[in-house]
């Protein structure tokens, strides 16, 4: 008797609707991010410097203000790395013949979420806005540049590349790569980031270059324009 009460029970769970036992879009960020991630601000202006090192990933307490929520859903279903060295560089290079490798074997794998949990954890991630009074500051609308003019704008004059690659084999690894950085990142978003740098993370690696709007402008939409070239 207590065999069959057991087993009518678990006919009965088995046949309840996958969502009444779905985590929360919350729940899975906290058992699938938060190890890596910071969900919740950190006083980054509180800590040593040194705290940088220490870091296993970006900070995603203002995710809603960074990304495009169409770009999480799909990058947590089929994660492809962004920062070629990861997010601490010194801790993924060896010593070459020819100068300093990545190395590929020490690289974390980020894991995949299924399409119902990529859609979950995009729609809480989106709700972390923590910084949305810098997106409202922001007055910019996308434009166009020429591509050559936008590359040197980005390289010779800015020195972008030596941290960031534009295309899959040119620039810097230290850096995310930012040959697709208008799919995944808000436009405000970038501009903010590249005015201030220090203003969104105080130990960022990122240099505080004080560029006039303009120039800041112009290196969005070379950004644009060039990840459109890459499609």
């Amino acid at each position: 008797m207590r065999f069959q009460l057991l087993a009518a029970v678990v006919m009965l769970l088995c046949n309840l609707p996958l969502p009444i036992f779905a985590a929360s879009g919350q729940e899975l960020a906290i058992s699938q991010c938060a190890n890596c991630h910071a969900l919740e601000e950190p006083r980054h202006d509180q800590m040593p410097a040194g705290e940088r090192a220490a870091r296993k990933a970006p900070p995603l307490f203002y995710a809603g203000n960074k990304f495009r929520r169409e770009w999480l859903t799909g990058w947590l279903q089929n994660p492809e790395r962004i920062r070629p060295a990861g997010y601490f560089p010194p801790d993924h290079v060896i010593e070459g013949q020819e100068g300093d490798l990545v190395d590929e074997d020490s690289l974390p794998k980020h894991p995949r979420l299924s399409e119902q949990q990529a859609e979950q954890v995009a729609d809480y991630l989106m709700t972390l806005n923590h910084f949305a009074s810098r997106i409202a500051d922001v007055d910019y609308q996308p434009g166009s540049i020429a591509w050559k003019m936008g590359n040197l704008n980005f390289g010779k004059f800015n020195g972008c590349d030596a941290c960031h690659r534009d295309a899959p084999n040119h620039g810097g690894v230290s850096g995310p790569e930012l040959y697709t950085v208008f799919d995944r990142l808000q436009p405000a978003f970038i501009f903010s980031y590249i005015s201030n740098p220090v203003a969104w993370d105080t130990h960022t690696l990122m240099p505080y270059k004080a560029l006039n709007p303009d120039v800041i402008k112009k290196l969005v939409d070379y950004l644009k324009v060039n990840g459109e070239d890459q499609e």
